[in-house]
């Protein structure tokens, strides 16, 4: 994939288990302007692996809604699902290389150890299966996790979480996996994403080391949390966005991004407020925490 005028790359990579809602858009315009700003690309890419959470027809109404709020991507659009074969090679080569293994453990099997697999079928040499999860081995090199808003991350991945699995028992390609094999295909430099990732990224780092790939610049911004405290999500019931109050709805983004736009684009059409927010955005501005200090409520 070509590079960017500056070689900034960057993505929004929505799961198609609903309709985009309020955090979602916070991500996705986020990471859109800090690409646009810097004159970079900005790719976007379906991560439907998961399938027993996608709901027919979201995909298509997540593109619908990112285009009716101006939020135009770059290049094809690519759907995870219609990569298998990548994430199976490299799944067939770590275990050729021993870097991973089978691991037949249940979650029940696990319970005891609080998280951290204990690397029970480490030695085990388990024939192929596809009932079999796989896992990554690690080691106890410590890993940091830098990022332009949130503290440095420190982690050791052979105590927490130990090997993690690459594959799921059902088969399903884990998102550690796919996630980075696809960041590193279309030469992502700059991941924007919610700090509920945050945790992800050391055993990410790892990946990227196992594959040789340069390790992406981070920014995770806060999540915004309902009134209960949980987290924004579709799984919750998260009201989704409405296309047809798409400059209001922006507007009072940016208001949550801390970008604090004039009151003078209130009532400015989408093309205007994505120019100035372009020409405006200060990530520094939003709250170095992972979340915010203000709830959101759906009656907002």
């Amino acid at each position: 994939m070509p590079a960017s005028v500056n070689g900034y790359i960057g993505r929004f990579a929505p799961t198609p288990s609903g309709h985009l809602h309020f955090g979602s858009l916070l991500a996705a315009l986020a990471s859109y302007l800090d690409a646009r700003q810097n004159n970079g690309q900005w790719l976007l890419r379906i991560e439907d692996l998961d399938t027993p959470r996608n709901q027919p027809g979201a995909d298509q109404h997540i593109l619908q809604t990112l285009d009716a709020f101006g939020l135009h991507w770059d290049n094809t659009v690519i759907w995870q699902s219609q990569r298998l074969e990548q994430y199976q090679a490299v799944l067939d080569d770590w275990l050729q290389r021993d870097l991973a293994f089978f691991c037949d453990c249940s979650r029940q099997d696990l319970k005891a150890f609080a998280g951290v697999y204990p690397g029970t079928c480490r030695q085990r040499q388990l024939a192929p299966d596809p009932g079999h999860a796989i896992r990554v081995r690690v080691d106890d090199r410590l890993i940091s996790a830098t990022d332009r808003l949130q503290q440095t991350l420190q982690v050791r991945l052979s105590t927490d979480p130990g090997d993690f699995v690459v594959r799921r028992r059902d088969g399903i390609i884990a998102y550690q996996l796919a996630v980075v094999i696809d960041d590193v295909a279309q030469g992502i430099t700059d991941i924007v994403r919610g700090a509920d990732l945050l945790d992800s990224t050391p055993r990410q780092i790892w990946l990227y080391h196992l594959l040789k790939a340069p390790v992406p610049r981070y920014l995770h911004i806060p999540l915004l949390l309902q009134a209960d405290g949980d987290k924004l999500s579709k799984r919750l019931g998260a009201t989704p966005i409405a296309a047809d109050q798409a400059p209001a709805t922006l507007f009072r983004a940016l208001h949550t991004l801390a970008q604090q736009p004039p009151a003078e684009l209130a009532r400015a059409p989408i093309s205007e407020l994505l120019d100035w927010a372009i020409a405006n955005w200060q990530p520094q501005h939003l709250p170095a925490a992972p979340q915010f200090n203000e709830m959101y409520t759906t009656r907002r």
